[in-house]
């Protein structure tokens, strides 16, 4: 029998677990058609996978790569990692459901973020639309979207921080349950961003039960990572018992000296409330450090209204000298992240305009004396009124032991927390995150070969089938005949990361081959540009 393709004579990791095993995978019309011992077999094309690893598609469980994908849907830094799909709309953020008055603010919310010169155009309403619109520009990888909470919350309310009129909060069933029946795979929060930390736990929970009626998954960047860890972790988990569907929390970790071993107490939560019946997992980068919004830094009273009332507050000394006094001191149940881990702990990654690009890679302490301002508080607040809010920044937060104990856990899943960019060009922007060309290869890398955290075969399924059969993506993460044919294909001797803070844009090392739905997207470590992603739908009833 001949094929459209065969990798042949590779020790196949087939994402369950299972102990390694040499054999062939031949691909026909886009999915698995045999596995084994396949010599008599021809072939359209044959990689020879001779002492490589032959593993499916890597599934990236935490994803921002959606917004970007309009523009960039090449998604380089995805799939040089051998992800073949990403799950995505996370942290309450997904570019759908819009309110059309809201159309215009929304877009020049996103195009800060983009490449100068690069048009984004939001086209799109639904949530339903928004699909469509990725379908028809094509993707590099396959994508599961969530509908964020936030967005939702802004399309039904506007910016404010306050509780939602009935009304309101019907609308927001109303848009939830329009993403769900378009193909969302779960409701996503972010519950240290605006509008996301304006919401009570009994808004969640009605959002969240609409979700379960369409058997979707609650998924949150919950409320703190650090002092109130702890109490986040319970709410997280108390919404997935009142509202009856699966918790994933995101990119756990304890965060701050405070938070230091805490994980010992937040897994053995989760262990409790999955033997009372709540599922709980999770997902992890593997590092130290973590990445958000340079405006995070800032009190909560001061996102009121959105960006621009914060910009506003920003200009006005009376507010500045409020912010600053918050850091210092802190709020209770808020995420202080300077005043918890210090100036010298937050490094500015991405600014907009050229007259700031020497603040790239520097810390808060390093930006200061460039800059000669008096303390660390004015380089912060002159920065985001010169970038106009549009910064980011990678926040050093983490200690190596509670980063292993939380990966070795068996409801750990791996998951990047990065968008989709580039290694070079427009869309390699700032110092971002390392972890947007490293999260995959790092994990073999660094905490399989050289480490010893994981077995290969156990890391391998927490980066495939578990996460796939986690968000119901039941056609992928195995190496089996009938599945689709996402295949990554590396070498477990060489397969490392190279990039750094410092010099993040570094593509990563041993993993020669990707194929999305039978078609070879990596080749020789190299993206092909072919666009075989699929936008995936969940499937209602």
């Amino acid at each position: 029998m001949s094929y459209d393709l065969i990798v042949r004579g590779g020790r196949i990791v087939d994402g369950a677990g299972n102990p390694w095993y040499r054999g062939d995978v031949a691909v026909a019309d886009g999915r698995i058609a045999a596995v084994g011992r396949l010599a008599d077999a021809g072939a359209d094309r044959v990689i020879d996978a001779e002492g490589l690893v032959v593993a499916p598609g890597f599934v990236d469980a935490h994803s921002h790569a959606d917004g970007g994908v309009i523009v960039y849907p090449e998604m380089e830094s995805t799939l040089v990692q051998g992800i073949t799909t990403v799950v995505v709309g996370q942290c309450g953020g997904s570019p759908a459901p819009i309110n059309p008055e809201m159309r215009e603010l929304l877009e020049e919310r996103y195009a800060k973020h983009m490449p100068p010169g690069i048009e984004f155009k939001i086209t799109w309403t639904t949530f339903d639309e928004y699909l469509r619109r990725v379908e028809e520009v094509g993707v590099g990888a396959n994508i599961a979207h969530h509908v964020g909470h936030s967005t939702v919350r802004v399309a039904a309310m506007g910016f404010d921080a306050r509780q939602p009129t009935e009304d309101e909060l019907e609308e927001m069933r109303r848009l939830v349950a329009e993403a769900m029946e378009a193909g969302a795979y779960g409701l996503s929060t972010g519950l240290i961003y605006p509008p996301g930390m304006f919401a009570t736990t009994d808004e969640i929970v009605e959002l969240a039960k609409v979700v379960a009626r369409y058997g979707g998954v609650y998924d949150s960047h919950i409320r703190g990572e650090g002092a109130t860890l702890l109490k986040a972790v319970a709410e997280a988990i108390e919404i997935g018992e009142r509202a009856g569907l699966p918790v994933q929390i995101s990119h756990h970790k304890a965060a701050g000296k405070s938070a230091w071993g805490k994980s010992v107490e937040t897994l053995r939560m989760m262990e409790e409330a999955r033997r009372r019946g709540v599922d709980v997992t999770f997902d992890q980068y593997p590092y130290r450090a973590g990445s958000t919004s340079l405006v995070t830094l800032l009190p909560p009273w001061a996102h009121d209204g959105g960006v621009e009332k914060l910009l506003e507050r920003l200009g006005n000394e009376a507010d500045r000298e409020r912010m600053r006094r918050d850091i210092e001191t802190g709020l209770p149940g808020w995420e202080n992240f300077a005043g918890a881990l210090g100036w010298e702990n937050i490094m500015v990654s991405y600014v907009r305009s050229e007259a700031n690009k020497a603040a790239e890679g520097k810390n808060l302490v390093e930006i200061k004396e460039m800059r000669g301002d008096p303390d660390e508080f004015t380089a912060l607040y002159r920065l985001l009124l010169e970038e106009e809010g549009a910064a980011g920044m990678v926040i050093f937060a983490m200690q190596e032991e509670d980063v292993r104990r939380i990966m070795r856990h068996h409801l750990q899943m791996v998951g990047t927390d990065a968008s989709s960019v580039a290694s070079t060009g427009p869309f390699a922007l700032g110092k971002p995150h390392p972890r947007h060309f490293g999260t995959y290869p790092r994990v073999l890398g660094r905490y399989v070969r050289e480490y010893g955290v994981l077995r290969l075969e156990e890391a391998v399924r927490k980066m495939t089938s578990f996460p796939a059969q986690r968000f119901g993506i039941l056609d992928r993460g195995l190496i089996r005949p009938g599945m689709w044919a996402d295949i990554t294909i590396f070498d477990p001797e060489t397969v490392i990361d190279n990039a750094t803070y410092q010099n993040p844009h570094q593509l990563p090392g041993g993993i020669p081959y990707v194929i999305v739905n039978g078609v070879v997207a990596v080749e020789r470590g190299r993206c092909t540009g072919a666009l075989a992603g699929k936008v995936l739908r969940k499937k209602v009833g």
